[in-house]
Order: C-alpha cells, then sequence, then structure tokens
C-alpha cells in the first residue's frame, strides 16, 4: 500500500503527490521519502542528494534550475513550512510537451509534493514570509552542469501568482531561450 496518492499533470513523468497521513490525538505522522512507494511512479534510482531551502519574503523566487546530461537529475520536492508556488518546465529534447509548464502550491498544510522526472527545469516562489523545502535527488549536484532559464522568458510565459519581490543574481543572469537552445537529450 503506497502511502502516496498521485495526481498527474499533464507533462509525461511529472506528478503531484499526496501524502497521507496518521492522525491522532498526538497531532500527524507521514512519510516524506519512501523508496519501495516511489517506485511505481518511476523513482528507480538511490538518493544521492537531500537539501534544505528556507526562503524569506512574499514573491520570492528561486531557479528555473537544471543540470544538463549526465547530470540532469530527478526531484522530490516537499514545503514543510509555509507554501510556495512550484514550477516545473519540460526542456527534454523532442518530447510532446516541450518548454510547456506545470505549477502547483505546495505547503504544509496541505502536504503535497512534487515529483520531478529528469529533464524538467525547477523553480518555486515563495507565497508566505518564509517557506522550507526538503529536496530528494537521484543524482548530486554538479557545479559545472548546473544551468537555468530566466524565470520571465516570453516563451514560457509563467503565470507567478505574486509580484516577483526578489531574485538572485544568478537566476537574474539566465539567458532567454532562442533558437539554439534544444533542451536536454536524455
Amino acid at each position: 500500500m503506497s502511502r502516496f496518492d498521485a495526481s498527474h499533470t499533464g507533462l509525461d513523468g511529472l506528478m503531484i503527490l499526496q501524502r497521507k497521513l496518521a492522525r491522532d490525538d498526538r497531532g500527524k505522522f507521514g512519510r516524506l521519502f519512501c523508496a519501495d512507494d516511489l517506485k511505481v511512479f518511476g523513482w528507480t534510482k538511490p538518493v544521492a542528494q537531500s537539501n534544505i531551502s528556507i526562503t524569506e519574503g512574499i514573491g520570492t523566487v528561486r531557479g528555473l534550475h537544471f543540470q544538463h546530461m549526465p547530470h540532469t537529475e530527478m526531484k522530490l520536492v516537499t514545503c514543510i513550512e509555509g507554501s510556495v508556488y512550484d514550477v516545473a518546465v519540460d526542456i527534454r529534447e523532442r518530447s510532446k510537451t516541450w518548454l510547456q509548464w506545470f505549477g502547483a502550491e505546495l505547503s504544509e498544510e496541505n502536504q503535497k509534493a512534487m515529483l520531478i522526472p529528469e529533464g524538467f527545469a525547477h523553480g518555486f516562489q515563495c507565497l508566505s514570509e518564509r517557506a522550507t523545502l526538503i529536496y530528494f535527488h537521484n543524482k548530486a549536484f554538479h557545479a559545472d552542469s548546473a544551468d537555468g532559464l530566466h524565470l520571465e522568458d516570453p516563451k514560457l510565459a509563467i503565470k507567478w501568482p505574486q509580484k516577483v519581490t526578489r531574485l538572485s543574481e544568478k537566476d537574474m543572469s539566465f539567458d532567454m531561450i532562442n533558437e539554439t537552445f534544444k533542451g536536454l537529450k536524455l
């Protein structure tokens, strides 16, 4: 029996997972990650790295990040404090949903997680004064393979729910998509 219910997003392999929490008079209990439960959703490799992200300020954006081959990564993203608008963009070369994006609110309250397959760029916008996210990755970060898409690229036309109030210099410096961008060949 899986401890997650899944909703398909329309982008192949990208899913929203709903945690099933056990509740009693002491509170709630649930699993952040379980390889056996996630196998049915395509997670077949061991966790190579887990990260925590603490973001301050409504409207702050992190992303849109990805890694080039051979370091593309699958991620399970969970918000454990506050709330975020989590976005994934399909950048798989020749994908039927090439450059399409999907966004969903992940929050401490709704206990949803986004399962992001290899070949997607990822980012999020903080919807609360403070948000804490936990990431599980099937590959470790590789600095020389790290890249990103510009969050305001008109080819993506992402509809961020809040005005963007803060962004790192690195994230601001990502180029807009042009004819030389072919995506990730997996």
